[in-house]
Parts: C-alpha cells; sequence; structure tokens
C-alpha cells in the first residue's frame, strides 16, 4: 500500500509510484470519485478544456478577433 500524509493546509502529495502509474505531469487534472467509503483517483483528459465554456467559440479566436476585443 503507498501512502502519504495530509498537512495542516489539507494538502498531499502524490507519490512518485502513482503519478508514474497514471503518467501524470504538472498541470494535469485529476479527478476523484467516492465509492463505499473509498477514493478513486483518476488522470482527467482534456477536462479543462470542457469546463471552459469559451472553448466552444474558439472560432473567434484569432489575432484581429483578440485586437478587435481587446478594449471593451
Amino acid at each position: 500500500m503507498i501512502t502519504s500524509k495530509m498537512t495542516s493546509k489539507a494538502q498531499t502529495t502524490i507519490p512518485q509510484a502513482v503519478r508514474m502509474a497514471l503518467n501524470l505531469k504538472p498541470g494535469d487534472e485529476i479527478a476523484y470519485q467516492i465509492e463505499d467509503g473509498r477514493v478513486i483517483l483518476m488522470r482527467t483528459e482534456g477536462r479543462a478544456q470542457a469546463d471552459d465554456p469559451f472553448a466552444t467559440f474558439s472560432e473567434w479566436d484569432s489575432e484581429a478577433d483578440r485586437n478587435a476585443y481587446a478594449n471593451l
């Protein structure tokens, strides 16, 4: 069993063996699923963009659009 400790600020380090198993890199998002008193830790795939409401409007993300709307 792999363990880690929680700090007084509710933070913990994901052990290296877990990071390697999930191929986690800095900036990656992880998800937690609670089932029957246990937590399942998962690496998310592209979830940050899915949660971004503006990602839908990527066709309006050109340099010209950014310049045109920069001072609004």
